[in-house]
């Protein structure tokens, strides 16, 4: 018997609108910022609860000429992909004006309405074939996930080898695929349709994609590459992408680039010129020209990051993050016997070790320097060494930070245990070196302050005051933590250091009231209140009463870019000429936003069909479970699959140590081992699913989640040393039986759903769909305020729910 090629074909439309989300999130890294990726995450479910409410409408027109319909679909899908993107990109939306700019507003809903498209036509694909007729239900829905999973796979590798500009047509190729495989299986005159439908969706995607087959996605204007190019004779030298991020670099000949971030008033050595490398619009990170023995470097001295070469003389030094090398370089300057610099992204490696090796002086060819690709956190945790001094840099951009567009951004590099790690790591009277960008009042710092001292206190700490230095310049400060407390000697370096280069002293044990805010004067010495507060008898007092949130950021809790307290929210909207945005992460209110349209647009699809129904057809769902419960299964399937899915990314992307991998691996194993378990669901008890089970699938999600979070820990303590290669097949044996069972709840509801009230299949697509939509954001906005923990705990509660509702009649 001849297998139908609609599976391969709802593969082949799933994993290109899946690779089509992961390239919208490159795009808008691009194009505005990080947290975009979350509301691009909801603009492709979005389509999805569209889809469900325009085919319950619509359903009998549709199967009548199912050919059609699906061809139809999928190239629209192939051909909105190109011209919604390109659109969409276009748009003159800005992220930092849409809290005071209300025509914003229009553009980012316009926005939501453009992407979505292709990812309705994607959806009416999957969801006509669900809503056929005796519809092999577990089988359709196993090709979707699977060809999603792998959809994720080929899209990372596709970034790889092209910019995110020009992935589009490749992407938009496998709709055409699906619409010509299921056109050719038609009766004759259905095929002659459809076939003309392929024919004009060739022509219309490769007409659509050819003029921006090689266009740059342009970037916000407030974005610091934007801004460099407007200088006077300021040139883009190279570019590259890759799914880390898109590396630009710029000359500037007439004004060079003298970057130098913290660098004291009091320096007299002009920098070098240099050359501005930015990822994905925001920098710079400067590569400096350097020729050995000619070049004066004495202005590296000047900097708050230099005090721990006076503490520490001809040290052994780990550098969190090469950037473009100024650290390495720093460390030669000032005779590091030993560096050892990681750095993350290749292609910013490879600048230093190729592409700009003469002009860098060869920097990682120096004998002393050892370069190592690999996540900064990650590097510590598997590492057995030890150093002398231990230095994070300030590699975010500055107006980036201040605008507080990383927000919602997870980073394991600023939690408590991530600190715990770094002093293990120090050999004994070594010394680590954070270095942030200077808000005021105190955010990013005091935060700092507050987590190292938690750090601190973890590891025995009675008195952890006497371990930590806080020095600030007019841009950049400095904590600089010892394993051990300060010797009166250090202490007086400290001082000296300061005072020469007009540096004031945050904190430094034995300060005095007397000797803070001297040179960079602020109205009040915020900073000193600061930490003599965190080191303090009411810490927690403070903390509860701060106008930010400068919580200690945790592993469990990873957002230490979050600063926003929704205590001070009324407080700052309240300011006169909206002063008060300037003190709010931008990342939050556009978060915000995006929900309060996701539940609006959600409610309008999800209630539309239920009002038509009623009206022109009541006795259409008279059969079966009704409204109430379907809406709470499969409402309850789309929140708690979501959350799962992006409270285990976060965790698991500590574990690969590669946020990307992460991503892709965790993404790729849930779709795929989820696709495997509604297939092997379809098998075990057929489509119709006339069997009653002993034990509701959801049951067992739950069983498996809460066995997962259990044991999690143990499987970060037993293996984190164990090198990548065997940690990412250990990820995938982890997170497949959870991803197994999460695929079953779905395709078993809408079987029986479809054997009793077939009218509502579209409908619970339609409200899965939506959940998914608020879900996406939902968890974003709880695993901050509650942690991963928590998020875990909301969805297994959800998959509960589901299983103790009933969908017979």
């Amino acid at each position: 018997m001849t297998r139908s090629p609609l599976g391969p074909a709802i593969a082949l439309v799933s994993g290109a609108a899946l690779a089509l989300e992961v390239l919208l999130l490159r795009a808008f890294s691009i194009a505005q910022w990080h947290h975009f990726a979350y509301m691009v995450l909801s603009l492709a479910l979005l389509g999805y609860g569209a889809s469900g409410s325009f085919i319950a409408l619509a359903r009998p027109v549709l199967l009548a000429r199912f050919g059609v319909a699906f061809a139809a679909n999928a190239c629209g899908f192939a051909l909105t992909a190109v011209v919604g993107t390109a659109v969409a990109l276009r748009l003159p939306f800005n992220a930092l004006e849409v809290v005071w700019e209300p025509r914003q507003w229009l553009w980012l809903a316009l926005g939501y309405a453009v992407l979505a498209t292709p990812f309705f036509c994607a959806s009416n694909c999957v969801c006509l074939a669900l809503a056929r007729p005796q519809a092999a239900v577990a089988r359709l829905y196993a090709a979707d996930l699977l060809g999603a999973g792998i959809g994720t796979v080929v899209v990372v590798g596709l970034l790889w080898l092209l910019p995110a500009g020009s992935c589009l047509l490749p992407i938009a190729l496998p709709g055409l695929v699906a619409a010509v495989l299921v056109a050719i299986e038609e009766p004759p005159a259905e095929r002659r349709a459809a076939l003309a439908i392929c024919i004009a969706g060739v022509v219309a995607v490769a007409l659509a994609a050819w003029p921006d087959a090689a266009s740059r996605i342009p970037a916000n204007p407030y974005k610091a590459l934007t801004q460099a190019l407007n200088v006077t004779g300021a040139r883009v030298l190279w570019r590259d992408s890759s799914p880390l991020g898109e590396i630009t670099v710029v000359d500037s000949p007439v004004v060079p680039f003298r970057h130098v971030a913290g660098l004291s008033l009091a320096n007299t050595v002009e920098p070098p010129p240099q050359l501005g490398v930015f990822v994905d619009g925001e920098g710079p990170l400067p590569i400096t020209r350097y020729r050995p023995g000619a070049t004066d470097l004495s202005y590296l001295d000047e900097v708050p990051a230099a005090v721990g070469y006076h503490l520490r003389p001809r040290p052994r030094v780990l550098v969190l993050g090469a950037g473009g090398g100024t650290e390495i370089l720093q460390a030669l300057h000032l005779e590091a016997r030993r560096v050892d610099a990681v750095e993350l992204n290749p292609q910013l490696l490879g600048l230093l070790t190729h592409r700009y090796a003469r002009y860098s002086g060869y920097l990682a060819a120096q004998p002393q320097v050892h370069v190592h690709l690999a996540e900064a956190r990650s590097f510590v945790d598997h590492s057995h060494a030890h150093w002398d001094l231990i230095q994070i840099p300030p590699l975010d951009a500055f107006g980036a930070a201040a605008a507080g567009v990383y927000a919602l951004q997870e980073d394991y590099v600023y939690t408590v245990e991530a600190v715990q790690h770094y002093l293990d790591r120090l050999a004994p009277g070594g010394l680590l070196v954070l270095s942030r960008w200077v808000q005021v009042p105190p955010r990013a710092g005091a935060k700092l302050m507050a987590t190292v001292v938690a750090a601190l206190e973890r590891r025995g700490s009675t008195d952890p005051g006497r371990q930590i230095a806080w020095l600030r310049s007019w841009n950049v400060q400095v904590l600089v933590v010892k394993d051990t407390p300060y010797t009166a000697g250090e202490i007086e370096t400290i001082r000296s250091f300061s005072t020469q280069r007009w540096f004031d002293l945050a904190w430094l044990p034995g300060l005095a009231a007397a000797e803070v805010n001297r040179y960079t004067q602020l109205s009040e010495p915020y900073f000193f209140a600061a930490a003599t507060a965190l080191l303090g008898p009411d810490r927690a007092d403070y903390l509860r009463r701060y106008k930010f949130d400068i919580e200690p950021a945790t592993d469990d809790r990873p957002y230490f870019f979050r600063f926003l307290a929704l205590r001070s929210l009324p407080e700052f909207v309240r300011m006169p000429a909206g002063r008060g945005w300037a003190l709010m992460d931008i990342g939050y209110p556009v978060v915000i936003a995006t929900l309060v349209q996701a539940v609006t647009a959600s409610l309008v699809l999800v209630l539309l069909p239920v009002v038509v129904w009623r009206r022109l057809s009541p006795s259409t769902v008279t059969v079966g479970p009704g409204y109430a419960r379907t809406a709470v299964y499969f409402g309850g399937l789309g929140f708690g699959f979501m959350f799962l899915e992006i409270a285990f990314m976060q965790r698991f992307g500590l574990y690969l140590g590669n946020p990307l991998y992460a991503m892709a691996i965790v993404l790729a194993t849930f779709l795929v081992f989820a696709g495997i378990g509604s297939q092997r669901l379809g098998r075990d008890r057929g489509d119709a699913v006339a069997v009653r089970a002993r034990l509701h699938p959801a049951t067992m999600v739950v069983a498996v989640a809460v066995a997962l979070t259990l044991a999690l820990p143990q499987l970060y303590r037993g293996t984190a040393l164990l090198p990548e290669s065997v940690r990412v097949p250990l990820a995938i044996a982890a997170l497949a039986p959870l991803a197994y069972c999460m695929g079953r709840p779905f395709p078993y509801g809408l079987a029986r759903l479809g054997a009793r009230a077939p009218a509502l299949v579209p409908w619970a697509w339609a409200i899965n769909g939506c959940a998914s939509v608020i879900g996406a954001v939902l968890a974003t906005l709880l695993a901050v305020h509650f942690g991963q923990t928590i998020l875990i705990g909301i969805a297994a509660s959800l998959y509960v729910v589901v299983a103790l509702t009933r969908l017979d009649p």
